[in-house]
C-alpha cells in the first residue's frame, strides 16, 4: 500500500460541520506542494458563498450543485486540477470512468497529493490517501476522521452511486488581481442564486431557514437545523478571512458580522433549549443580521 500521511488538522472548522467538499479540498491543498493556496481555496472556489436549503431540511441539499462547474471553480483559485464524474443515468460509463478515476488517483498520490472523492466512508466527500494495486484497495480518510480501505470496484458504486473525483495537479500562475475579481463574480452569482437547483438558494436560504425558528419548535428537525447552521457558519469564516487578506475593507467588515452571526446562532442552537421562544427569537435576529449584511454587499455593488 502506497499511502500518504494526512489528517484534517489545520483545516479551520468552527462547528465540526464544515461542508465536506470544501474541507476535503482545503486539506488536499494544505498537504500538497501548493499549501500556500489552502487558506484561500474555499473562498476562491466560490464554496464559501454557496447556500442551498431543502424545504424539508434534507442535508443532501448542500451536496448538490452543477458538478461540471467544479473544475472551473477550483481553478479560479490559481490551482489546476483534473476531474471526472459519472452521474445518475450514466451506468454505461461506469467502468470507463472508474478507470479514468484510478489513473488520476494513482498519479496524484504518486505526486504526494490526496484525491478528493465522493462517498468516502459515508455519503459525503472525503479523501483517497493511498492505493494498493496488488490488493485492489484504496486507503481512505472519511470526513469523520476515520481511516479505512475501499475496493477499487466500489468507487462510485457505494451508497449514493455516483462518481466524483477531483485531483490537484499544479498551479496556473493566475494573477492575484484576477483571482480576486473572479472570486467576487462567483460570490455574487452564488448569492443571487444563479446556479441550477430546485431548492431555495443564495440569499433566499435565509427566510426559509428563519421560518423554522419562527414557528413552534419541532424536535424531529433539531439535528437538521444544527447541520445547516453548522455547515454555513465556517464557510462564512473563510469568506471573511479572504476579504481581510485582500484588504477589501467593507466586505471584510460585513463578512466578519456575517460569520459571527452564523457562529453565534450555531452556538445558541447547541447550548440552549429551543423549545423556549426567546432562544429561537435570538437565532432569528442573528440570521436576519447576517442576511442584511450579505444583501448590503450586493446592493452596494461590492462584488
Amino acid at each position: 500500500m502506497k499511502k500518504l500521511s494526512i489528517t484534517w488538522d489545520g483545516v479551520y472548522d468552527s462547528t465540526g460541520y464544515l461542508f465536506s467538499f470544501a474541507k476535503s479540498l482545503a486539506a488536499a491543498v494544505k498537504n500538497s506542494p501548493y499549501s500556500n493556496y489552502s487558506e484561500d481555496i474555499i473562498a476562491t472556489s466560490g464554496f464559501a458563498f454557496r447556500m442551498w436549503i431543502a424545504s424539508d431540511l434534507c442535508p443532501s441539499a448542500t451536496s448538490i450543485w452543477s458538478f461540471n462547474q467544479q473544475k472551473k471553480w477550483v481553478e479560479n483559485s490559481g490551482i489546476t486540477c483534473d476531474y471526472v464524474e459519472r452521474l445518475w443515468g450514466q451506468d454505461n460509463l461506469e467502468v470507463e470512468r472508474r478507470h479514468v478515476a484510478y489513473d488520476m488517483i494513482k498519479k496524484s498520490i504518486d505526486n504526494g497529493i490526496a484525491a478528493i472523492s465522493w462517498d468516502i466512508g459515508i455519503p459525503e466527500w472525503g479523501l483517497i490517501i493511498g492505493y494498493d494495486d496488488e490488493r485492489q484497495k484504496y486507503a481512505t480518510l472519511s470526513i469523520t476522521g476515520k481511516e479505512d480501505e475501499m475496493d477499487y470496484s466500489a468507487l462510485g458504486t457505494r451508497e449514493v452511486p455516483i462518481l466524483n473525483v477531483l485531483t490537484i495537479t499544479g498551479i496556473n500562475n493566475k494573477l492575484q488581481d484576477n483571482i480576486i475579481s473572479d472570486t467576487l463574480k462567483l460570490a455574487k452569482g452564488h448569492l443571487k442564486g444563479e446556479e441550477w437547483c430546485d431548492n431555495k438558494k443564495g440569499l433566499e436560504v435565509y427566510p426559509t431557514l428563519v421560518s423554522f425558528f419562527e414557528c413552534d419548535f419541532d424536535p424531529n428537525i433539531s439535528w437538521n437545523l444544527e447541520y445547516y447552521l453548522g455547515t454555513y457558519a465556517p464557510l462564512k469564516w473563510y469568506a471573511w478571512k479572504f476579504f481581510e487578506k485582500c484588504d477589501l475593507t467593507e466586505l471584510c467588515r460585513l463578512y466578519k458580522t456575517v460569520y459571527e452571526s452564523w457562529q453565534k446562532a450555531f452556538d445558541l442552537k447547541t447550548s440552549t433549549d429551543l423549545s423556549l421562544k426567546e432562544n429561537r427569537e435570538a437565532i432569528v435576529k442573528l440570521l436576519k443580521k447576517a442576511e442584511e449584511c450579505e444583501r448590503q454587499a450586493i446592493l452596494q455593488e461590492l462584488f
